[in-house]
């Protein structure tokens, strides 16, 4: 992940919100996420969020509302804090979860970062929602043993909580420099149809 070895700079939280009218759908998707999934530093129509609004109109008969309620430099603990009143409200049949960056990037608990990650992966499900992890990796030079653990934390979700993983959500982004905004953890908008393709085939098997 070379592209994200260079600065640990957290960008300040940024509400996100992004949501296609309730009316004429019959399914929602709710993303939940940080800056990868909020269109950081680039316009919202360019973003995998809205790109996969595209994608589910174009292949599925099921009229799909898209919401993305991500925030940029969001954490587990405030992912968590916020996510029973936004079930309550959107009502979510499917539920793409994509926290854990900003834990890692600034060294916090794995202990608690699994715990928040499960937590939530339980409040979805109490609402009968499916759930698809989003997986990520941080820097190895945080050192092999949190970097590993890091990583492990969504296996092992995946594996007790019974439910799909991205391994890598910039699976063939993080590490082209040339697909990476100059901060060197953004990806750029030529990077999101390939972010979209990584999660495509794990999400497109619970539709």
């Amino acid at each position: 992940m070379i592209a994200i070895l260079l600065r640990k700079h957290i960008p300040a939280l940024c509400l996100f919100l992004w949501v296609f009218p309730a009316s004429g759908f019959s399914a929602t998707l709710l993303v939940w996420g940080d800056s990868l999934s909020a269109a950081y530093g680039i316009k919202v129509e360019q973003g995998w969020v809205a790109l996969l609004q595209a994608r589910l109109n174009d292949k599925t008969s099921e009229q799909w509302r898209v919401v993305n309620a991500s925030i940029s430099g969001e954490t587990s603990n405030g992912g968590k804090a916020r996510l029973s009143g936004v079930l309550a409200k959107e009502q979510p049949d499917i539920l793409l979860l994509g926290l854990g960056s900003n834990d890692g990037l600034q060294g916090k608990s794995l202990k608690n970062l699994k715990v928040n990650l499960d937590d939530m992966v339980k409040m979805a499900k109490d609402q009968a929602a499916q759930v698809l992890l989003l997986g990520n990796l941080i820097p190895p030079n945080y050192g092999a043993v949190y970097s590993n653990g890091f990583a492990k934390v969504y296996s092992d979700i995946s594996d007790q909580q019974a439910i799909p993983l991205v391994p890598f959500l910039l699976e063939g982004v993080a590490t082209d420099f040339g697909l990476m905004q100059s901060d060197g953890l953004h990806p750029t908008a030529e990077a999101q149809p390939r972010i979209l393709e990584n999660i495509w085939p794990y999400l497109e098997t619970m539709l």
